[in-house]
C-alpha cells in the first residue's frame, strides 16, 4: 500500500469515525433499550507478530507485526419486525471498489412472527461447519478449504426456527462463489442449512449446490458437529465436495477438529488438525488442486483478562502449526513442510456503550 493510499484509507476511517461517533450520542442519549436499538455499533481489531517459514526458509513477507483485521461492525432494529447488519473490514481496503469489496455482509431482515425470517443482501454464504461458521478474527490457522472459500455473497434467505428455539432450518439462493467477472453468465448457488442444539450436542448441517459453468453443479455436504462437556469443547467437521454424486465419495473432502478447555474462566489452551484431499472432481475455480493432500497440526494458548466466560473483549493470544503432505497449488495458504507460529492481542469495543458511559461522567 502506497502512502497516498495509505492517507485515503485513514482519511476514510476518520470520516466514519466521525459520522459513527455523533449518531452513538444521539443513540445514546435517545435511551433506546437494547432490543429496540435503531444503531448498535462494535468495533474489533487483531494485530499479530508473524513467524513463517517453509522447508526451514524464512518466508520474510509472511512476518513480522501486521494488522490481520480492523473491522467496524453496525446492526439495529430500523422498524418493528425489521433489522439489519453490516459489517466491514478496513484493514485491507484502499479504493473505493476494493471498500465495497470488503463489506462482508450488509442485509435487512424481516420477522413476520417469531418462527420466521426473510433475509436479503450480501450474506454469509451458508455452508455448515464450525471451522467455517466461526468469525475470521477468532481464528489462527485453518484448512486449505477454508483459506480459498468465497463466502460472501449477494442473496436471500428464509428461515425457520422452531418453537422451543434449539433448531433452524434455512434455504438461500444467491451468487455463486465461482461467479467471477470473467464469467460470460451469471452463476448461482442453492444452500439448505440446519442448525441445532439438543443438550452438549449442536449440529451445522448443510446441503449446497454451487453452480459453476451453465448447468453444471459443484455439491457439498458439511456436517459440523460440537460437543461441550463443561469447559471442554470438541469441534469436528466433515466435507465431502464433487461433482457427480459418486465423487462425493471421499474423493474431494476436508476434515477439521479442534478439542479446546477453558482453565480458571481466562485461559483458553485448544489443539486443532485438519485434513484436505482434493481429487479430479476439484473445480478449478475453486483454487483447490487436485492432486492435494495436505495435514495441518497445531495448538495454542488465549489469555481473557477480563474473563473467558463472562467478558472476551481483550484476548492474547499464541499459536503454532506445522503442515506436511502436498499442495498442488503453489500459491496455496498452507504450503509443505511450512510453519507458522503468531502470538498478538484483539480487542473489540461497543462505541455505544462507551458514548453512554462518556455522556454519564
Amino acid at each position: 500500500m502506497t502512502t497516498n493510499s495509505l492517507r485515503k484509507l485513514i482519511c476514510r476511517v476518520a470520516l466514519v469515525a466521525v459520522a459513527v461517533f455523533s449518531v452513538s450520542a444521539l443513540s445514546a442519549q435517545s435511551g433506546y433499550e437494547k432490543e429496540n436499538e435503531i444503531f448498535r455499533l462494535g468495533i474489533e481489531a487483531r494485530f499479530d507478530y508473524l513467524n513463517q517459514a517453509v522447508a526451514g526458509n524464512h518466508d520474510i513477507a509472511g512476518s513480522g507485526f501486521k494488522v490481520r483485521y480492523f473491522n467496524l461492525r453496525m446492526d439495529g432494529q430500523i422498524a418493528p419486525k425489521f433489522t439489519y447488519s453490516w459489517r466491514q473490514r478496513f484493514n485491507r481496503a484502499n479504493s473505493l471498489s476494493e471498500f465495497a469489496q470488503n463489506t462482508d455482509w450488509f442485509n435487512l431482515t424481516y420477522k413476520p412472527t417469531s418462527n420466521w425470517a426473510i433475509s436479503a443482501g450480501k450474506q454469509v454464504l451458508m455452508i455448515g461447519g464450525w471451522e467455517y461458521d466461526r468469525a475470521p478474527i477468532e481464528l489462527y490457522f485453518c484448512s486449505e478449504f477454508w483459506n480459498n472459500v468465497n463466502c460472501y455473497q449477494i442473496g436471500a434467505s428464509v428461515a425457520y426456527t422452531t418453537n422451543e428455539g434449539n433448531d433452524t432450518i434455512l434455504f438461500q439462493a444467491c451468487q455463486s462463489p465461482y461467479d467471477t467477472a470473467s464469467s460470460d453468465v451469471d452463476y448461482y448457488a442453492y444452500n439448505l442449512y440446519w442448525s441445532g442444539s439438543h443438550g452438549c450436542y449442536t449440529a451445522l448441517y448443510s446441503l449446497n449446490f454451487m453452480q459453476y459453468a451453465p448447468g453444471k453443479y459443484d455439491k457439498y455436504i458439511a456436517l459440523g458437529n460440537q460437543f461441550k462437556f463443561g469447559d471442554a469443547t470438541i469441534q469436528l467437521d466433515l466435507m465431502n465436495r464433487g461433482t457427480t454424486v459418486r465423487d462425493l465419495l471421499f474423493d474431494n473432502f476436508s476434515v477439521m477438529g479442534e478439542f479446546s478447555y477453558l482453565i480458571a474462566d481466562r485461559v483458553n489452551v485448544f489443539a486443532k488438525a485438519t485434513y484436505d484431499k482434493i481429487g479430479d472432481s476439484a473445480v478449478a475455480a475453486s483454487g483447490l488442486i487436485p492432486g492435494t493432500e495436505l495435514t495441518r497440526v497445531g495448538g495454542g494458548v488465549e489469555y481473557y483478562p477480563l474473563g473467558g466466560k463472562g467478558n472476551r473483549d481483550i484476548r492474547l493470544h499464541a499459536a503454532y502449526a506445522y503442515n506436511f503432505g502436498q499442495n498442488t497449488n503453489i500459491a496455496g495458504t498452507a504450503l509443505p513442510k511450512g510453519s507458522f507460529f503468531t502470538f498478538g492481542l484483539t480487542w473489540k469495543i461497543d462505541v455505544i456503550q462507551g458514548v453512554k458511559n462518556l455522556l454519564k461522567k
